[in-house]
């Protein structure tokens, strides 16, 4: 058995041309039940553009600190730049680009000099949006429930892509560190994603940690791998059944590192709870829970401390 410092993990592999075939739903459950991650091969998004968004990412963040600003985020806007937010109001040692829908307040800025930069971040997006509907399809096919139905939650989206970069830090947490290091910083702390779905381009640089088995794991990936994690919605879906999972990101000494997680969340409107295909005869362990307002208070969360974060455990109305 590997020690603690080594203990790394190669996750499923699931195809999405398959998956959304319907012949590998059973797949599909395995994972989301055992592991809330997999790595999806046979996607429709090329090497090219994988690579394309990656360079951009490596031009955004290398710019002055000055000219980031210019697209800095707000609390009202919450699209641009961003260097000094919190996971369970902890700073992480990271800097972000966030982008979206245009909705409310929201509104997309871009660096006016690098129109590249906007073409490629863009074109991503759609990609990845168009194969997060697809997979939440599918899922509800492994939930016995009514796919478009499910689908229909995502029409006017609240979904986001952030681009991430991990500058060298000086003092990293220990890849064996406990869920809260007690010496060291981390790129992102321990979380699970709030929304339905997470779609994760990697520049094939190790760093995410996923909790499984009662310890951290180092996921091991190639570059410009897709990783598929499933979110706090889908576990309110589910009754259960499908745990997001919890998981985090080392900061090093040693590299930078790059990644882009695509956030699939539901319309603002959506109310969620445990789906009557999942919960039959029996209890569901979730009161309705409003997508709007609880994405609200999480958000408010990135910028300062507010105590306790809110948790679909808060709406929690009888044990699994």
């Amino acid at each position: 058995m590997d020690s603690p410092e080594t203990l790394k993990t190669a996750l499923p592999q699931l195809d999405y041309q398959r998956i959304c075939m319907g012949l590998d739903l059973k797949q599909l459950a395995d994972a989301c039940r055992d592991w809330g991650f997999f790595e999806l091969i046979n996607h429709p998004l090329s090497t090219n553009i994988c690579e394309d968004l990656l360079n951009q990412m490596k031009i955004f963040f290398s710019l002055p600190l000055s000219e980031k600003k210019t697209v800095e985020r707000t609390s009202d806007n919450h699209w641009g730049f961003y260097d000094r937010e919190l996971t369970k109001n902890a700073r992480d040692w990271k800097q972000i680009f966030d982008t979206g829908h245009e909705h409310d307040f929201c509104i997309p800025q871009w660096p006016t000099q690098h129109p590249d930069f906007r073409i490629v971040t863009l074109a991503y997006y759609t990609e990845c949006e168009r194969i997060a509907i697809e997979l939440i399809r599918s899922l509800g096919r492994t939930l016995d429930t009514n796919s478009s139905n499910l689908a229909d939650n995502f029409k006017n989206h609240s979904s986001y892509l952030r681009l991430n970069y991990y500058p060298l830090c000086k003092n990293p947490a220990s890849p064996q560190s406990p869920t809260i290091p007690s010496a060291g910083e981390l790129g992102v702390g321990h979380h699970t994603d709030s929304g339905a779905i997470t779609l994760l381009l990697q520049d094939g640089r190790q760093g995410l940690q996923i909790e499984h088995g009662g310890a951290w794991r180092t996921v091991s990936t190639g570059e410009a791998s897709l990783v598929v994690n499933i979110g706090d919605v889908v576990q309110v879906w589910s009754n259960d059944r499908y745990k997001a999972p919890l998981h985090r990101v080392l900061a090093s000494d040693q590299h930078v590192r790059y990644s882009a997680p695509f956030f699939l969340n539901p319309s603002f409107n959506t109310s969620y709870s445990p789906l009557p295909s999942v919960v039959g005869a029996g209890k569901a362990h979730y009161r309705p829970i409003k997508w709007g307002e609880f994405r609200k208070q999480r958000a408010a969360g990135d910028y300062a401390n507010y105590g306790k974060e809110i948790q679909i455990d808060d709406f929690r109305i009888s044990d699994p």
